[in-house]
This record gives C-alpha cells, structure tokens and sequence, in this order.
C-alpha cells in the first residue's frame, strides 16, 4: 500500500473494550506513573526503587492465587499498595470502554493523541474478537493510544488518557479463527512495533503474548460477566511494550512528536501502520450511528 491509502476499521457495531495493566511490566510502569505523579522527568528515579522492591515478585505470582494474596498483604504492610497492583495481581481485571462504537480508525488513519498530553505512547496489542453471544471468533491488532502523564496524575482520568477522538486504530483486517488460527495462536503471538519519527527518532519494541498474567479467555470472561453486548465486542488485551528509552533528554524517557509513524505487526495478522497527530488536528469524528441509520435509509436498506 503506498502512503496514501486509507483503510477503514474492520468493526462496525461492536462496543470497543479493553483490559488494562495485564503484564507484570506494564503494572510497574503504572505504579511508576503513579508514584512519579505523572511527571516524566521522575520517573527514573522512581522505577529503580519500584523494581528493586516488587520487580521479582510481580513476575511470579498469578492473580487471584493464595500467593498473590499474601504478596498483597506484604505490599500494604511496607507502603507500597497501589491500586494498579489491586488489578495486576488481584482477582478482579481491569476492563474499561476504550472507544464509542464506529470511533475506532484503521490501517494509514491518522491517529490522536491529546494536544495537551507530554507524556505519552503507543500500546501494541491483540484485540479479540468476541460474538454476541460470548464466543471469540477472531482477532486483529489494535492500537491502544496511552497518555501516561493524565493517568499517572490520577487514575480518575482514565477516560481522558484513554478515549480522545482517533486514539484508538484497529486492523488491517480481523482474522477469524479456524483450524489455520486459533487462540492457542493468539497466546503464542509475538508482536513487534517499529516507531519512525520526522525527527530521525527510531525505536524498537516487541510484546510477547506468553508472558501475559491472566489468560485471554479469562479477561473476555470478565468482560462479560455482568453485561451483555447484543452487537458483540472486541476486547484490547494489553502490552508488554512499555517504552523508557530517552528520545530527547536524557531521564525524561519516551514521548511521541506530531508526525511520528507506528507499525504493529505479527507474522499472522499483519501489519498495522498509523502516523501520529493530536486529536484536535486528526479529522473530526462524524459518521455515527445517526449518520448510519441516515445512509441505510437513504439507500432504502431498513425494513420494517
């Protein structure tokens, strides 16, 4: 595809969910954030300490175990108990609504981050798709834009940090599963993320599936639990990826520039590119489910 071609999301009606701080990395990056208040320029400092006291027993418990418990209790007993920790290690999943249905962009979309945001980066992830009635039939990649500073001040701004307008992007396509693609494959995924700036900034990163901490059909579980979802779903089920790298001084770790270009790929769903812009300059959000229902009935396609 050359740099013109756009491609719409592959979902349509289906609500847009997403599973948060489901790798043992990505939960210290976030009681990093927490503790560094948000602040970029503390967050080194604040990640040597946090990995030199949990780093080891993050990694060896599973969520919800007799173990994860008992590390929870020790955690409190020393101060260190982050509500982070509460969903990285206890029963209970963090899902959250990442997009409005028919917000999500696809492959070559510009996608936005907050004009307003310093702290920030892309998330590579698989996203499930999931039937009206609670089958998984199918995946494909996802974006999972992430304002680390809004989040890091306060988890109540999560739907700031998380739902802006083209700050989510789905695709190339949606595989659905069959006896050449199956979970087992989604579990054994490894996908990799190739960030190009205008600037000449390059970084690469990778998110290993294997190393998630809550298996994905037990996150798709949680999702449905109390709820129904008559259109369907698809479920974002984090990332490793969480980028420290320093892009311009030195302890102030990654943050995305306007123009920076995102590549997503893994061998069986391929690739999915977008290049980075704020959300008030992508193009504005219009064709929603008045502007659907207006297109089918002026091509005469509702029926009574």
């Amino acid at each position: 595809m050359d740099g013109n071609t756009r491609l719409l999301s592959p979902i349509d009606l289906q609500c847009v969910k997403a599973a948060g701080v489901t790798f043992a990395v990505s939960a210290m990056e976030r009681v990093i954030e927490e503790r560094a208040r948000g602040d970029a320029g503390a967050a080194a400092d604040v990640r040597t300490r946090v990995e030199e006291r949990i780093g080891g027993s993050m990694r060896a418990v599973r969520p919800g175990s007799d173990e994860a418990m008992v590390l929870k209790q020790a955690l409190i007993d020393e101060g260190l108990w982050s509500q982070y920790l509460e969903v990285a290690i206890g029963p209970d999943a963090e899902i959250f609504t990442k997009a409005p249905v028919l917000a999500t962009v696809g492959w070559g979309a510009d996608v936005g981050i907050r004009s307003d945001s310093t702290w920030n980066n892309p998330e590579p992830e698989i996203v499930l798709l999931v039937s009206p009635d609670g089958r998984v039939v199918g995946a494909t990649l996802g974006n999972d834009v992430n304002l680390r500073d809004f989040e890091g001040r306060s988890a109540l701004l999560l739907g700031k940090a998380k739902d802006n307008n083209a700050s989510c992007s789905l695709g190339a396509f949606v595989r659905l599963f069959d006896e050449t693609f199956t979970m087992d494959d989604v579990r054994q995924a490894e996908i990799t993320l190739r960030i190009d700036g205008a600037d000449g900034y390059t970084l690469d990163g990778a998110s290993a599936m294997d190393q998630i901490s809550r298996d994905p059909e037990d996150l798709v579980r949680q999702a449905l639990s109390e709820h129904q979802y008559p259109d369907g779903l698809v479920l974002f089920l984090g990332t490793l990826f969480a980028p420290t790298q320093d892009r311009d001084q030195v302890g102030q770790g990654f943050t995305h520039k306007v123009g920076d270009t995102v590549a997503i790929t893994t061998p069986k769903l391929g690739r999915l590119v977008n290049t980075v812009t704020t959300s008030k300059a992508a193009p504005p959000w219009t064709f929603g489910l008045s502007a659907l229902f207006g297109n089918l009935a002026a091509r005469r396609l509702l029926s009574a």
